[in-house]
């Protein structure tokens, strides 16, 4: 599998090409930057459990704009959806963003898959990646 990692800082994208992923710059808050890197994406994973910055900001990318950005991923060639559904930014958020991912998948029928495991706990990264593994043999 080839793997795009994505951030809005410098910062981030250094860290992003430090371990070997090919970065690239997109906002979560411009659901329209993540679309623009989805030309050749069979799978979108959605890492923002545990996102920081502005209440309202951190509750929009798993509201609303999660929302937008998905009803554009049907005219995509994305044909699954990893959502963090764990993390930090606190249970209405992320409850809401579940919610979102749910009815996505039953209303276009797009592969969902949630990552429930806490990042810092032990097989994190193994088990991630064998449920987005999963989505692309749906």
């Amino acid at each position: 599998m080839q793997v795009r990692g994505t951030s809005r800082t410098p910062e981030g994208l250094d860290a992003i090409e430090a371990v070997g992923i090919e970065p690239a710059e997109a906002d979560p808050d411009r659901p329209g930057s993540v679309l623009d890197l989805c030309g050749d994406v069979a799978v979108v994973v959605w890492l923002l459990g545990s996102a920081v910055g502005d209440e309202h900001a951190v509750a929009a990318i798993h509201g609303p704009r999660l929302e937008r950005l998905l009803e554009k991923l049907v005219e995509s060639p994305v044909r699954g959806f990893a959502y963090e559904a764990g993390g930090s930014v606190g249970p209405d958020p992320l409850t809401e963003g579940r919610e979102i991912v749910e009815r996505a998948g039953r209303t276009w029928r797009i592969p969902i898959a949630f990552l429930e495991l806490a990042r810092d706990e032990p097989g994190w990264a193994t088990r991630s990646a064998a449920i987005v593994a999963g989505l692309l043999t749906v």
